[in-house]
């Protein structure tokens, strides 16, 4: 395999050999050490066989004192593939424009890969670093790192940290979102414990003020749970701020109308495909009509990056297909509508109770109704329930200068 290559890479000629006496050119071939392969007889005073290129013309020099004759029957190889544009002048000036272009390419950036993000999106950093002159085509080896970083946590107070580092015409933007600083307690504003939301009490813990239930307690909204108003032996009544955590069993009772009759979508067959290419940031459309179809339809979209030997180029092929389709009526069965319902109004119930607790048990049920199907869940959790409420009092009144 590796001989072929080689054999390829060099050029090598497939040669028609005749003679009276054949076996004298084989002993020239010995003899000047020629190397030749691939042989076939195709008569008792003809053969072919395979040569490198400068063996070939080597053997057509020794021969000429024979009664002999060479017939090139094909010319394999790089050389000879690439002698057939010798003589085409403005393709190899356009090659060799074409490479210059794509080495000088190789200095600007094409291509940008965001990491480390998670709240910030990657277009709101692209943004903020397009406004600092870093976009597509910008020339990668004169960026200001510092003075960008600078600019950037300016414009994205989220972010701590960036970098860009540029390889080829890539650019490899690293950030560091900052930590969000959890909200601060005033412990000195005087506050109560309520409830939240009506429950039974299953464990509670006061950091401050004084208990108002004890576990095992059913309590209503708005109850107080963790008083901010002490009884003192000595000076009365202090007012403090109120701070803990109340654990409790709550229960949800959701509900949700499903229909049992639904537009579905019927293809009709027919589709178009719409191609463009971006370069940079330029989009050249090769369809006619560019506004919005008119019809029903999914678009499809399917976007690829051109490169070249590994190296990105700023071309980006982009294909719309627009696959058309009528809406038809169609019954649903009543399974599939509970378990539609089912599914959503569980994940209504987690955007309610996911941040203050866990649900431990559903129950869902369904019946019919004149509209369609009434699906019902019903859900035990365990969640905190206590809510933090300022305790509004009177300012203490000053004396006046001469009462």
């Amino acid at each position: 395999m590796l001989n072929r290559i080689v054999n390829r890479l060099q050029g090598q000629v497939w040669v028609r050999v005749e003679s009276p006496f054949p076996e004298r050119v084989l002993n020239l071939c010995g003899a000047r050490n020629l190397a030749f392969w691939d042989m076939r007889w195709e008569s008792e005073s003809a053969f072919t066989c395979r040569l490198t290129r400068r063996d070939y013309y080597a053997l057509r020099r020794a021969v000429k004192k024979l009664d002999c004759a060479l017939t090139i029957v094909r010319k394999e190889g790089v050389p000879f593939f690439l002698g057939r544009f010798r003589r085409r002048h403005a393709l190899l000036a356009g090659l060799a424009l074409g490479g210059v272009l794509l080495f000088l390419g190789s200095f600007f950036i094409w291509d940008f890969t965001v990491e480390g993000n998670e709240r910030v999106t990657d277009e709101e950093i692209l943004r903020a670093l397009e406004r600092q002159g870093v976009g597509i085509g910008t020339f990668g080896i004169s960026l200001d790192t510092e003075n960008i970083r600078n600019h950037v946590l300016l414009d994205v107070p989220e972010l701590v940290w960036i970098t860009v580092n540029v390889s080829g015409c890539r650019a490899y933007v690293e950030v560091r979102e900052r930590t969000v600083v959890p909200e601060m307690v005033n412990e000195r504003d005087p506050a109560n414990v309520v409830a939240r939301r009506a429950g039974l009490v299953l464990d509670i813990q006061a950091l401050n003020g004084v208990k108002c239930v004890l576990p095992g307690t059913s309590v209503e909204e708005g109850e107080l749970l963790i008083s901010g108003v002490e009884d003192t032996e000595t000076v009365g009544a202090r007012v403090v701020a109120g701070l803990g955590e109340v654990e409790a069993r709550t229960w949800y009772t959701l509900s949700a109308e499903v229909p049992l009759t639904v537009q579905e979508k019927q293809y009709t067959g027919e589709e178009r495909h719409c191609l463009s290419l971006i370069f940079g940031t330029d989009r050249v459309k090769f369809f006619s009509n560019s506004s919005i179809e008119a019809g029903n339809y999914d678009k499809i979209t399917n976007r690829t990056q051109w490169s070249l030997f590994g190296l990105p180029l700023p071309v980006t092929a982009v294909v719309e297909t627009l696959r058309y389709y009528e809406t038809v009526p169609a019954e649903v069965d009543a399974a599939q509508a509970e378990a539609r319902g089912k599914e959503i109004l569980t994940d209504y119930l987690h955007t309610l109770v996911d941040p203050y607790g866990t649900v431990s048990s559903t129950l869902c049920t369904s019946r019919r109704t004149e509209g369609g199907l009434l699906v019902t869940l019903t859900a035990e959790c365990v969640e905190q329930i206590g809510r933090t409420v300022p305790i509004y009092t009177a300012p203490e009144p000053t004396e006046e200068p001469g009462g």
